[in-house]
């Protein structure tokens, strides 16, 4: 069994929601090296031999288990890309945590960009859940770049839930899926930005087949001078429903872009795009603080409230 200490232990709650070393199947990264991995009868987790990454098999029929494979980062001035590919046998049904934390207390940038690819065989069903953290008081930048590519076979369902509420200076999100007949994919996006932080979202989804349906959803709050773009592409290429949705907190002199894109080839594709950007209204601030609340307090609860 692997030792970490407190700061890792930390991060690893932070990012995986991890108190311990999960009993289910796992594979966990500190510093650029392996610091422990567990394949399970039905999930084998192995490296790749060309780059570094990892191939992690799901064997069909898999109900309720789960893979952890989270990266923790605690040395100033370390730059990876990390390429893991996921295969899920047909009617799995799992759960996969991944998400990354950077503690850089140095004066040097550190940087980890991860490349996550999901093949989902016919009426697999996953919920990934990916989480994102910063902290340290460093000079040096907290730097998270992560790509995540879908492939959805008929009947799949793909639930992910994207977060990143602290300490991540700059990231740049791209997720692309493709879904075939029937398939399902669900994103529940959460960002917070403050400081001079960056943070940019990129979707595409390719609903291919009949029956295919997204819904796209970003939740985001920027502060200071912070800046977000969330850019959301939605393609309808049969009989099938998009919805994606931006809604989004500004405060102080962020600033926030939003970009939608639908793109209609078929007669019987029903596509929706929502978008709603604003300041926090003056009255819930007034109430909460008749409660016994500071002002600061008030806009806490509110922003924790919003981003749940």
């Amino acid at each position: 069994m692997p030792e970490f200490d407190a700061l890792q232990m930390q991060m690893l709650k932070e990012v995986a929601d991890l108190h311990k070393i999960p009993e289910g199947a796992y594979n966990i990264r500190s510093n650029s090296a392996p610091a422990g991995r567990r394949s399970t009868e039905n999930i084998e987790i192995t490296s790749k031999t060309d780059v570094s990454g990892l191939d992690i098999r799901i064997k069909s029929g898999t109900k309720n288990e789960s893979v952890h494979i989270p990266v923790i980062m605690t040395k100033s001035g370390l730059k990876e890309v990390v390429y893991n590919d996921f295969y899920v046998g047909e009617g799995a049904n799992v759960l996969i945590v991944a998400g990354c934390g950077i503690d850089n207390c140095g004066g040097q940038d550190s940087e980890h960009d991860g490349v996550h690819r999901f093949f989902l065989e016919k009426n697999a069903s996953v919920k990934y859940v990916e989480k994102h953290y910063g902290s340290g008081n460093g000079a040096g930048k907290r730097i998270l770049n992560p790509v995540t590519e879908v492939y959805l076979d008929e009947g799949a369902t793909m639930e992910m839930e994207m977060v990143q509420i602290k300490g991540v200076d700059d990231t740049e999100r791209r997720t692309i899926a493709k879904l075939k007949e029937n398939a399902k994919l669900v994103v529940r996006e959460r960002l917070m930005t403050h400081g001079n932080q960056r943070a940019a979202s990129f979707y595409e989804v390719d609903l291919c087949g009949d029956g295919a349906s997204a819904d796209v959803v970003s939740r985001a709050v920027a502060k200071d001078n912070s800046f977000q773009k969330f850019d959301a592409k939605l393609i309808g290429n049969a009989a099938c429903k998009g919805h994606t949705e931006c809604d989004s907190i500004i405060m102080d002199n962020g600033k926030i872009l939003a970009v939608p894109a639908l793109e209609a080839n078929d007669v019987n594709a029903a596509l929706v795009h929502e978008a709603a950007i604003g300041k926090i209204a003056g009255e819930q601030i007034v109430k909460l603080m008749t409660l016994g609340l500071t002002e600061a307090e008030a806009e806490e609860q509110i922003i924790n409230g919003f981003l749940r």
